[in-house]
């Protein structure tokens, strides 16, 4: 039967294996393969999983640090559980779409990014703060060295630096916040606790409280990234490669972290920061639809359109409802989708081309009208078009939001427009016109590798969107509980 460490056992396992197999080529299959086996287990787990509970199910418990009652506790609700399925798929994915182009050290490239798959799944499993805290600084590792040995700009390693440094920076307040935590307990109860559940259920002085979500906002608004912990993600964009990246841009580890620890565990702190949240979530939301806007390269255009998604989790956090959080977890999910399959197709592009510069493009639709269309259908995606996964997720939020704050509701709004703008006016300077560039006319449309993995990506955004319902039903249980402790 599937458990949740044997998902989380499999790719430190598969990374090792890697090294024993004969031929570094077959590496990348030894990780396709992890990456099925890893997606198999996370839909058994999912199929496992009772959507009608709201609390932890599948929990394993084993002590780690008994001296300080540090366990190894993992479990998922409906808020984390259809993240498993989500981060596996795009694991995937990248494995897919660097079937061709990592060509220098496959081995390590490959183990990589199955040390890094692992990691961020334990990050979504981890209901020990300390062990969660663990997974988190481990993520950090084999991006530091997929960046700066694979990236495809001059001052990759400058990027990759940076990144790990500002990311070791935000888990010091992180790492504050749950000790906090752990010693206010002790204060009560005469014993240090890192359990999830234990400690959502301590009351915290008021004083301390706003101590406690402060740090811990600070620390997962870095990673986020939030307005204005920013500057590292247009950096990385350019510099990094373009499949790795794809990941940073999806996986909202740092949004993740807001909804399971940072609000629920200081309800009141956050109710009365409201304004910060919101306040922060509209201005990002408008500086990275603009700065988009004039953008003239898709990698750049991508990253602060990330910026602004995210602006619009945030709204839907601060709305403290369920609506809002529903929006917001379903927002996250989407971006796996949505922001993965444009990055993976501009990583497509760049490896034919090698650029993404709109100079270096034009016409590109003429020669490559596949790969057109799936960017166009994913960019009308990302815009939240109704019929596809963004539309209900977006829904949820701008309602929550005009609810609750409507100024910074109606920016929303005013920002998608913008956002529309910015990706209409750069999908036809990349796609349409005449082709001027000898590269774009001959470019080779889309493999049925690369056609095979987009489609799997388009309909599970249209099914999503059509039929958001299921997904909905397994959030909401959990999702009621937190807004229920808000008054």
């Amino acid at each position: 039967m599937a458990s949740l460490s044997s998902l989380l056992l499999l790719y430190p396992v598969a990374a090792a294996l890697i090294w024993l197999v004969p031929r570094a080529v077959s590496a990348r299959v030894v990780a396709l393969a992890a990456n099925g086996v890893g997606l198999v287990l996370a839909l058994l787990l999912l199929i496992a999983f009772d959507p009608t509970q709201s609390g932890f199910q599948l929990l394993e418990r084993s002590a780690w640090i008994p001296s300080l009652n540090i366990d190894y506790a993992v479990g998922v609700d409906g808020i984390s559980v259809l993240f498993l399925p989500a981060t596996a798929l795009l694991f995937l994915g990248v494995n897919l779409a660097s079937w061709n182009t990592t060509r220098e050290l496959p081995r390590l490239y490959h183990s990589l990014l199955l040390l890094q798959a692992g990691a961020t799944l334990g990050v979504f499993c981890a209901v020990d703060t300390m062990l969660f805290f663990l997974f988190w600084e481990l993520s950090l590792v084999p991006f530091y060295f997929l960046v700066s040995l694979w990236g495809i700009g001059p001052h990759r390693g400058y990027a990759a630096t940076k990144y790990t440094l500002i990311m070791f920076a935000g888990g010091v307040p992180l790492l504050f916040g749950f000790l906090l935590l752990a010693f206010n307990h002790a204060a009560l109860s005469g014993g240090l606790s890192f359990d999830l559940a234990t400690l959502l259920a301590t009351p915290l002085p008021d004083r301390l409280e706003w101590i406690v979500f402060l740090l811990l906002f600070l620390g997962f608004a870095v990673k986020t990234p939030v307005f204005p912990l920013h500057t590292w993600l247009p950096l990385l964009s350019m510099e990094g490669p373009v499949a790795v990246v794809a990941l940073l841009t999806s996986l909202k580890l740092g949004a993740y972290g807001l909804i399971r620890f940072a609000v629920p565990l200081a309800p009141d702190a956050a109710q009365h920061l409201h304004w910060l949240l919101a306040g922060l979530g509209a201005f990002g939301l408008l500086y990275g639809a603009v700065t988009a806007l004039v953008q003239t390269n898709l990698r750049a255009m991508l990253a602060y359109a990330s910026i602004s998604h995210v602006g619009l989790v945030l709204l839907g956090i601060a709305s403290f409802n369920l609506q809002g959080v529903q929006g917001a977890v379903l927002q996250l999910l989407n971006f796996t989708l949505v922001a993965g399959g444009l990055f993976l197709i501009t990583g497509f592009m760049q490896h034919r081309l090698g650029s993404t510069d709109l100079l270096s493009l034009g016409g590109a639709a003429k020669t490559m009208p596949l790969l057109a269309s799936f960017f166009l259908f994913f960019g009308l995606a990302s815009m939240g078009v109704p019929g596809t996964s963004g539309f209900p997720a977006e829904l949820l939020i701008l309602v929550s939001a005009i609810q609750t704050h409507t100024g910074a509701g109606l920016a929303a709004l005013f920002a998608m427009v913008v956002g529309a703008g910015y990706f209409i006016n750069l999908y036809r300077r990349a796609f349409l016109g005449p082709v001027t560039n000898p590269g774009v006319a001959t470019a080779e449309d889309l493999r049925p590798r690369e056609l095979g993995l987009l489609l799997a990506f388009a309909l599970l955004i249209l099914g999503f969107g059509l039929f958001p319902a299921p997904l909905l039903d397994v959030i909401r249980p959990a999702a009621e509980v937190w807004a229920g402790r808000f008054r």
